[in-house]
């Protein structure tokens, strides 16, 4: 069953009055099904995150078509998604449970089953001893987790990661690839933007790539790297043969 359908999106952003558009999407189509932790990979600037915004509607094509449960992007559709930006912004005089409470509320749950949830969901992303603690002493790792858990807190089918282990150090990025390998075990279905190679070959089932705002490979990544003994070495040769078809 696929979870999301994108056709033919076409983005422009005009950076300059006195200069042309700037055609930032192109033509992009690749299809998400249910149950696979997709990795989304390319250069920055290639349009990874102009895509995100555009699945989120915080941005609109100028062209093209979304499907998300095989229906057109609504609000209705759009709560069904948990979302962590690469950048997110925290409510820093809050403590983690409040937090999550406001995300929770946010999401019109039912208040009855806020406590049950959230007991949940720090238990998953390790962070019970902190949850009375503000978010202004959360380190680094500590708040890329809350703000996985505040993803979480909504129960949503499928989930969205814009560079989730960006900036983090060693002990952070294990922690959170422990949070994700659970979520990949229940099947939950994912799509997360990445630089790190090594991360989107050893969480990902499949793998999109985009260069200059079109999407140059769909697939699984055991395939895509069938030849090469890593995904790194697979993705230099890719690019390599891209650049030349290019020149």
């Amino acid at each position: 069953m696929s979870i999301l359908e994108v056709k033919g999106l076409n983005k422009k952003f005009r950076t300059d009055f006195y200069k042309k558009p700037t055609h930032i999407l192109k033509d992009v189509s690749f299809t998400i099904e249910q149950g696979r932790f997709v990795g989304f990979i390319g250069p920055n600037g290639a349009g990874k995150s102009t895509t995100i915004k555009c699945l989120l509607e915080f941005i609109f094509p100028d062209s093209g078509e979304i499907k998300l449960f095989g229906k057109d992007l609504s609000l209705e559709q759009r709560a069904r998604i948990g979302y962590l930006p690469e950048r997110p912004f925290f409510q820093e005089f809050l403590t983690g449970i409040e937090f999550l409470k406001l995300h929770w509320d946010l999401g019109n749950m039912p208040r009855s089953k806020f406590e049950e949830k959230a007991k949940s969901i720090l238990e998953e992303v390790k962070l019970t001893h902190a949850k009375d603690r503000k978010l202004k002493a959360y380190s680094k790792g500590m708040l890329q987790r809350i703000g996985i858990a505040q993803a979480l807190i909504c129960e949503p089918d499928f989930l969205i990661l814009d560079e989730p282990m960006s900036g983090l150090d060693p002990d952070g990025r294990i922690l959170v690839k422990q949070i994700l390998r659970e979520l990949k075990k229940k099947n939950m279905t994912v799509l997360m933007s990445s630089h790190l190679l090594e991360d989107v070959e050893e969480l990902c089932d499949d793998l999109l790539i985009i260069h200059s705002g079109k999407i140059e490979h769909s697939g699984n990544v055991k395939d895509f790297k069938v030849n090469y003994a890593t995904l790194e070495e697979a993705y230099t040769h890719f690019k390599l043969d891209w650049d030349r078809l290019q020149s």
